[in-house]
């Protein structure tokens, strides 16, 4: 199943190039909650439970065209957007080649870094666009990730289980400016998490082991790599991020990118795409 959240807060069953309104069935089964609220993401914490409504009410459901719609992350409340550094060996090899990319400090391997927080400040979806902070002179980078939501809290799962607790993929665009900030910093500016276009269900989307991915920006062509390249795999950044973090549903992780990362400058359009989910444009404001 493919599922997007768009307009004013809809939810949508994606369907060829048109999606069904089912947003009725997740305000009449999701439970309402008083503060404190519960953390992480009730839609995607009720997903199981939630499908075989989605699926019957899509049959009937009104429809409208993708194209005339405003598509939003489809994860709308992470607790937490985890992710992974220089998780490709050629992106280690230009991130240290290039020194628009270092500035001048030694790149290793993820295995010294481990992971970092984004900010769910960041977040926005495929139609939101990116927003260029900086006129300063500074690099703005893409880069374009596979990116997963988890689906049931897990806690030290191992590398054979972790794939168990995702719910579902998405691209990811992870924008950074390069500096001597720490990582944390430089991608969690506003607008530079952007997820999209729609979650495709785990069982849909199946084993995330061999998945091209890819960006282009104004047409020309930038990143283009595969998962099988992937150091730590994705079953690895889950099962790894368990150990450190109690994973809730809702939170959401981006494996890492390959190499071809390149600036962006506003008024750039970039289109990414990576197999199983589709493709989604994004634009450079």
């Amino acid at each position: 199943m493919r599922i997007c959240r768009y307009n004013n807060n809809r939810v949508g069953v994606v369907s060829g190039d048109e999606v069904a309104d089912v947003t009725a069935v997740v305000m009449d089964c999701l439970p309402p909650q008083q503060w404190p609220f519960k953390r992480g993401d009730a839609f995607v914490a009720a997903l199981d439970d939630l499908r075989p409504k989605l699926e019957e009410a899509a049959a009937t459901a009104p429809r409208q065209k993708l194209a005339d719609i405003k598509l939003l992350s489809p994860v709308a409340n992470p607790g937490k957007i985890i992710a992974a550094p220089v998780n490709y060996m050629k992106h280690i090899e230009e991130s240290r080649e290039d020194q628009g990319i270092n500035f001048g400090t030694e790149v290793s391997l993820i295995d010294r870094y481990a992971l970092f927080l984004k900010a769910n400040s960041s977040l926005v979806g495929a139609s939101e666009g990116v927003q260029i902070h900086h006129d300063d002179g500074r690099r703005t980078d893409h880069e374009v990730e596979l990116g997963l939501v988890v689906g049931k809290t897990a806690r030290n799962v191992s590398l054979e289980n972790a794939l168990e607790y995702v719910a579902g993929y998405f691209i990811g665009l992870d924008i950074t400016i390069r500096g001597t900030e720490d990582r944390s910093y430089r991608k969690s500016l506003d607008t530079f998490t952007v997820l999209g276009p729609w979650l495709v269900t785990a069982d849909e989307f199946g084993d995330p082991g061999n998945i091209r991915l890819s960006i282009s920006v104004n047409g020309e062509p930038r990143q283009d790599a595969n998962t099988r390249d992937l150091i730590w795999s994705v079953a690895k950044c889950v099962s790894f991020a368990s150990q450190s973090y109690t994973l809730e549903p809702g939170d959401v992780i981006l494996t890492g990118t390959p190499e071809g990362v390149a600036p962006i400058a506003r008024g750039d359009v970039m289109r990414a795409e990576i197999d199983r989910i589709g493709e989604m444009t994004v634009n450079v404001r």
